[in-house]
């Protein structure tokens, strides 16, 4: 027998993906419990909602886990070894913009918005998650420019934290630019902006003088 108050067309996946969008249009304590009720299937009682997801925050969590496996998958490439490190760097931020520019979401990426609708002290927990996010995409970039910097792409006076600030805070920035309408185009030019940074930093590794060779 159906659970009472749940719509005939209750579907659970689809309602998940609903309250992640409304999750990540307005964050964790903005996000009501009667907001959440209204935009799942047409609307489902109380008892209902808690049958089906067990909590707000439990709730909460599934949206982020689902948030991480597939939208943030974007900077996943600063991790891949087989990409050079400025190539890796590039990518993960010309995904991630594409990806926060786009229609049938909201704009903006949740994992760096979830520091501005940060849940409230009692609740922070909840957004953990998002936070570890953060710090692995942050560690990923670091590890790209140790990478080039000990592959001789950078000189060996670069500041690894320091050049990665540069492009984790474009990137944090970009959530709000996208929130703000600006066009993908403009963002993306920025990019290429952006990485005149690391072009310049590359300019100055002195060139790898060819060994003599042939008779004396």
């Amino acid at each position: 027998m159906a659970q009472m108050g749940r719509p005939r067309n209750f579907d659970r996946e689809q309602a998940v993906e609903q309250a992640l969008h409304l999750f990540w249009q307005h964050g964790y304590d903005a996000t009501s419990l009667a907001q959440l009720k209204a935009g799942l299937g047409g609307g489902i009682s109380a008892p209902s909602f808690y049958a089906a997801f067990g909590s707000k925050e439990a709730l909460f969590e599934e949206c982020v886990q689902r948030y991480l496996s597939t939208y943030a998958q974007v900077t996943e490439c600063l991790w891949d070894v087989s990409l050079p490190p400025r190539q890796a760097i590039e990518t993960a931020l010309r995904q991630s913009v594409r990806m926060q520019c786009e229609d049938g979401h909201p704009k903006g990426c949740m994992v760096a918005l979830g520091v501005m609708s940060a849940p409230s002290p009692e609740n922070a927990r909840v957004a953990n998650a998002l936070t570890h996010s953060r710090l692995r995409t942050r560690a990923g970039i670091v590890a790209c420019v140790d990478r080039a910097v000990r592959e001789g792409q950078l000189p060996e006076t670069t500041e690894a934290a320091v050049m990665a600030t540069v492009f984790d805070s474009f990137l944090q920035g970009a959530s709000i630019l996208a929130r703000d309408n600006v066009p993908h185009a403009i963002l993306d030019a920025a990019i290429s902006q952006l990485l005149v940074t690391w072009d310049a930093a590359a300019s100055s590794v002195p060139a790898v003088e060819p060994e003599a060779g042939g008779a004396k």
